[in-house]
């Protein structure tokens, strides 16, 4: 028990640093990312009106129909990053703040942010 601890410990911790640092506004919302083990979800935040200007996650059904399987992996990732990049400039949003959460920068959250910087979302 002492391990599982010991590392919820360290990705709470690591959340309250990243949050710590990251703030969204109305011209640079930002980018909250959410990863369960069958899905990815994102939205682009204002946290000084705390409102959801947008969002994309692999259960949107354009997304959904060009994956197979399930929405865990990095080609869903990637299909996530462009879709909220699309949806940023849908709304008028070229910069964002990314919040990775408590998530480490690799596997399908840095698919996701390099998708996103491709499809010109600047961070």
């Amino acid at each position: 028990m002492d391990a599982q601890r010991k590392k919820w410990r360290q990705r709470h911790k690591r959340h309250l640093r990243v949050r710590r640092k990251v703030c969204g506004t109305k011209d640079r919302p930002r980018l909250s990312v959410y990863r369960s083990l069958n899905n990815l979800y994102c939205q682009l935040i204002d946290d000084g009106e705390g409102r959801t200007m947008a969002s994309a996650s692999t259960l949107s059904p354009d997304i959904k129909e060009k994956i197979s399987g399930g929405g865990g992996n990095k080609k869903a990732a990637e299909l996530v990053g462009q879709k909220i990049a699309s949806e940023a400039k849908r709304i008028g949003v070229s910069k964002v703040v990314f919040d990775r959460s408590f998530y480490k920068f690799h596997g399908r959250i840095k698919a996701l942010a390099d998708a996103a910087r491709k499809a010109e979302l600047q961070f």
